[in-house]
């Protein structure tokens, strides 16, 4: 499962120099233009990971503005499936993401993700991502792809999960460990 804002773009009500997508979304009537910046490696990465994995789109965004940005990151439908704020659980006030809504088996499933508040009822399934506004420089991607490549195919990602991520970050240690 993917997160979307501050893991694969970053957006803007605001005119930001050289957008990459400018999306006019309708807010209470009116048309506003979101303008979105994508963080570096997002099409490869996107085209990695559907190699070994049935991708998911998880977002606390709204739909109005995240399925149409979906379809534009990923115009070969690379994704499966899709789910927004009306998907989340509302705690705290703060939107919660739930990985069973899925339904699949939890020891196959992995959520990228920049905000522990969103996978805080299933940390051992997250790997966290660090937030992106626009370092164009920026290599999150690709590095966090050499580690969900290796997850693939683990009995149970949790396991793995637990030995690599602390403090809600990727050890280096234990990353360098587990990738050699």
């Amino acid at each position: 499962m993917l997160d979307l804002d501050e893991t694969l773009v970053h957006s803007s009500f605001k005119p930001i120099d050289s957008p990459d997508i400018v999306l006019p979304v309708e807010i209470e009537g009116s048309i506003c233009n979101i303008y979105i910046l994508v963080r570096p490696g997002v099409s490869q990465f996107l085209k990695k990971m559907h190699k070994h994995y049935e991708l998911v789109v998880f977002t606390a965004s709204l739909s109005k503005y995240a399925e149409p940005l979906v379809g534009i990151l990923d115009p070969d439908g690379l994704c499966s499936y899709k789910l927004f704020r009306e998907h989340c659980t509302f705690v705290n006030n703060a939107f919660v993401k739930d990985l069973t809504r899925l339904g699949r088996n939890m020891k196959d499933v992995i959520i990228l993700d920049n905000s522990p508040v969103a996978y805080m009822f299933q940390p051992e399934n997250a790997i966290p991502c660090v937030s992106w506004y626009d370092n164009m420089a920026d290599r999150e991607l690709p590095r966090t792809a050499l580690i969900l490549e290796r997850l693939a195919y683990e009995e149970d990602v949790r396991k793995i999960i637990r030995q690599i991520i602390s403090n809600n970050e990727i050890e280096p240690k234990a990353e360098q460990i587990y990738l050699h």
